[in-house]
């Protein structure tokens, strides 16, 4: 790998080379939560691939240097959690797999029962970095990017 000051150097410069090689069997070993236990991923595969592709095309190892691999999963992970997110097996139908609120229950009545979420740390957070902030995984990876100086960059 290239030193860190070598690749802000290409990102500068707009030269940047190749794409990262990321696999399925690397995401299973580095984040094994998103698999059964024995690497079987609880994502299909066609939507894992996916992810995976992105993350190859965009996750450049020319730019992100030592941390290539690490930043690749995360960015699998950020976006596997987000599918996965939407999906229950309760949610019979669309209209309940929307239902789920995101953000702190900020009041509740029983008596004809409400409930009201308070989400501006959430709508806060996607101003600068979109969904990135909605998972653990994307906002470790926002750190990351600025750890290397390319807080400029759109992840896709």
């Amino acid at each position: 790998m290239i030193p860190l000051f070598e690749g802000k150097k290409i990102t500068a410069s707009g030269i940047v080379k190749g794409e990262g090689n990321y696999t399925a069997e690397m995401f299973a070993g580095d984040f094994p939560q998103f698999t059964d236990g024995e690497g079987t991923s609880h994502l299909p595969t066609t939507v894992l691939d996916m992810f995976i592709e992105d993350a190859n095309s965009t996750i450049l190892p020319d730019v992100w240097g030592k941390r290539w691999r690490y930043a690749s999963g995360l960015f699998v992970a950020h976006r596997s959690a987000l599918y996965l997110k939407t999906f229950k097996e309760s949610s019979a139908t669309p209209h309940e797999a929307a239902a789920d609120m995101v953000g702190v229950v900020k009041s509740a009545t029983m008596g004809d029962t409400s409930v009201s979420y308070d989400n501006s740390a959430i709508t806060e957070g996607t101003k600068k970095w979109g969904t990135w902030n909605a998972t653990e995984y994307g906002a470790q990876l926002v750190t990351e990017a600025r750890a290397i100086g390319i807080s400029g960059s759109y992840v896709v």
